[in-house]
């Protein structure tokens, strides 16, 4: 009965910026690393970020400087603060998780997904 729900998307202007949310259900957010991933028209899905049970984290060169990720395990959610947005940042995000050691960046190694928000950033 796990769920993740994400939150958060939108339009902005290029520059601009957002926070998506990923609600958790059905176990705690601390037992689970989460990811992000983004798939953009026409296009594979791809890795953004992630971060572990113990709170590392790491980013695709994408967008590393300019996204964050960060979970509040009290509220078992999950966030990706989105910063300088560009136009090549659009695309549904989907919220992740999986139960496996080590960082992991390919979609293949994540049990639990959402059903996506879309992020649109306007040039």
């Amino acid at each position: 009965q796990v769920q993740l729900v994400e939150s958060g998307g939108g339009l902005v202007q290029a520059g601009g910026s957002l926070r998506l949310s990923c609600a958790v259900s059905g176990r705690t957010l601390s037992s689970s690393a989460m990811g992000w991933f983004r798939q953009a028209p026409g296009k594979e899905r791809v890795f953004v970020a992630t971060i572990s049970r113990s709170g590392s984290t790491y980013y695709s060169d994408s967008v590393k400087g300019r996204f964050t990720i960060s979970r509040d395990n009290a509220k078992n959610t999950v966030y990706l603060q989105m910063n300088s947005l560009k136009p090549e940042d659009t695309a549904v995000y989907y919220c992740a998780a999986h139960t496996k050691l080590g960082i992991r960046s390919r979609s293949s190694d994540y049990e639990y997904w959402g059903q996506g928000t879309q992020v649109t950033v306007s040039s």
